[in-house]
């Protein structure tokens, strides 16, 4: 990752630099991590301040965060999880706004920061490259710091940031191109940079997790399933990229087909596997890439001369509050025109107050994506000149993406409280509603299941048993609980009648969430207690806890 992998010392040691920085950013990251626990500080405040105070050596300073890395490698593998683990029914619930904030909202703040930085200085070319990396929010960031709102708006905020860095890189392809004189802004050639961008991207997404979906069948260990899993974003990106579609989209697209089919794909110890992988590897890069942008940040400051230092803080300064000037704006206006357009009853039901687009604007949080696109900006022209004002671009972006993390993550906690938001008890009435209907069906599928098992009557009597008391539970209290695990000393005939009544169960809540009666966060909840269930017994018939 670093740019200065393996130098000899004076000493004639050959340190491996690679190596150090690995054990550096576990080292932080777990520091961070159990700091943040006790002080209640988010996690990602404590790694962005941790990187810029790493800055100050001057060997780690040299590291850089290399694009090709972060659009290429990391940008994909995180992007597929947020989809992964998002709610489609809220999506569709929420699509008017989201397309609104992905599209429009972004070409508005691109648009507003290019004429700030136009007016400190920056030529126009620049200025909108600064306006395109800044625009879009970030998913990793809004999955990081805004999970205390509730699921409607965290699932609307991290949709947003799903979409809009697609809208973002065509802008800023668009600027880079006119900038170093490879492209036109004839009204008809961006149009068509649009259509091919959204367009092909969606396209190649769906066909991409389609043909993945197809293979997974047919391979016949969990192991080659994941790897297959493990691909599938990095094959739609790449994909995508060499037809001139939108990397970005493609990879949301494929995960959110993912996530519909998968449940019904995937075994109980494939979905283990797999989630046990993307959590971890997803929180490392996370966490990893907050510390880069530390070190960016005070990389950046340090190649600036005076003059440019003044002008770069001023301008992150007046840049910061352009954009929660326009975001907040944004959300009030638009919200407001679609109520004069729209008067439908169901309209009136998604209505939100004044406070709550507040704490919608302190969420919008900037995060690494928009550095990477920075750092992205060629070092010349076209005719050989440096790129203008590069540096200050690099170095605006960096600490607006400081600013916003610490600023608004340290306000966001404060910010919902005094905004009084709805408790959002969905999650909990759904996954009642899901343990219940699943427990009475596979209640009622017991005899014909035990028939076709050849089960002992006195297993069916004592499974009967557990199931009429976890089901006496369930409707004595809205809070499903967790389950009494029966004893584990369990002979061959139980397990095999028990593991059945899962699949039955499974089936049933695939069904109530096809049906839109739960959330797709609800099944993952309820399918996730299953799976550890079906383990359990497996692990027994075959004696590995004995």
């Amino acid at each position: 990752m670093a740019h200065r992998v393996v130098q000899q010392r004076d000493d004639g040691r050959w340190p491996v630099i690679g190596l150090e920085l690995v054990v550096i950013l576990g080292a932080v990251i777990v520091a961070c991590g159990a700091l943040a626990h006790r002080t209640r500080i988010p996690q990602p405040i404590l790694l962005l301040l941790s990187g810029a105070l790493l800055g100050f050596a001057p060997a780690l300073r040299e590291v850089h965060l290399p694009p090709e890395l972060m659009l290429l490698v990391f940008l994909p593998m995180l992007l597929y999880w947020e989809a992964l683990t998002t709610s489609l029914r809220e999506i569709r619930a929420t699509f008017r706004g989201v397309v609104l904030t992905s599209t429009l909202l972004v070409v508005l703040t691109a648009a507003a920061v290019a004429v700030a930085g136009h007016a400190l200085g920056l030529p126009w070319g620049p200025a909108w490259v600064l306006g395109a990396a800044l625009a879009p929010t970030d998913a990793t960031a809004v999955g990081v710091l805004a999970r205390d709102l509730p699921r409607r708006q965290v699932t609307g905020l991290r949709a947003e940031s799903l979409v809009n860095d697609g809208t973002a890189l065509v802008v800023y392809g668009v600027a880079v191109g006119v900038t170093v004189g490879e492209e036109t802004l004839a009204p008809g050639h961006v149009a068509g940079l649009v259509t091919v961008a959204y367009v092909g991207g969606v396209v190649i997404g769906g066909i991409v997790a389609w043909v993945g979906v197809i293979l997974r069948k047919h391979l016949p260990t969990v192991l080659l399933a994941n790897a297959l899993m493990l691909l599938i974003p990095f094959v739609a990106y790449l994909l995508a990229e060499l037809i001139g579609a939108s990397g970005v989209l493609a990879v949301v697209v494929a995960g959110l087909v993912v996530s519909r089919l998968g449940p019904r794909l995937d075994t109980a110890a494939g979905r283990t596997q797999g989630t046990g992988f993307w959590t971890l590897s997803t929180y490392l890069v996370n966490a990893m890439l907050f510390v880069l942008v530390g070190i960016e940040a005070h990389a950046t400051y340090v190649g600036l001369g005076a003059a440019d230092r003044t002008t770069g803080f001023v301008a992150v300064g007046i840049i910061y509050v352009v954009l929660v000037v326009v975001r907040f704006a944004f959300l009030v206006v638009s919200a407001y025109t679609i109520r004069l357009v729209d008067r439908r009853p169901s309209q009136r039901l998604r209505r939100v107050s004044n406070r709550a687009r507040v704490v919608s604007t302190v969420a919008g949080f900037r995060g690494a994506v928009s550095v990477a696109v920075a750092l992205s900006v060629p070092m010349t022209l076209g005719s050989g000149a440096p790129f203008p004002g590069r540096d200050l671009v690099v170095f605006v972006t960096a600490g607006v993406v400081a600013t916003t993390l610490v600023v608004q993550g340290l306000l966001l906690g404060p910010v919902v409280r005094w905004a009084h938001l709805p408790d959002d008890g969905g999650v909990v009435r759904e996954r009642h509603l899901a343990e219940t209907t699943a427990a009475q069906e596979a209640l009622d599928a017991l005899p014909d299941l035990a028939s076709s098992l050849g089960s002992d009557p006195a297993v069916v009597d004592r499974v009967r048993g557990e199931y009429e008391q976890r089901l006496d539970v369930l409707r004595a209290r809205d809070d499903p609980g967790e389950e009494h695990d029966p004893t584990l000393l369990l002979d061959e005939e139980y397990a095999a009648l028990r593991v059945a009544l899962l699949a039955h169960k499974r089936e049933t809540v695939i069904r109530l969430r096809d049906e839109n009666r739960i959330d797709d966060t609800v099944l993952r909840q309820v399918q996730a207690r299953l799976d550890v269930e079906e383990l359990r017994y497996a692990r027994n018939r075959t004696g590995e806890d004995e």
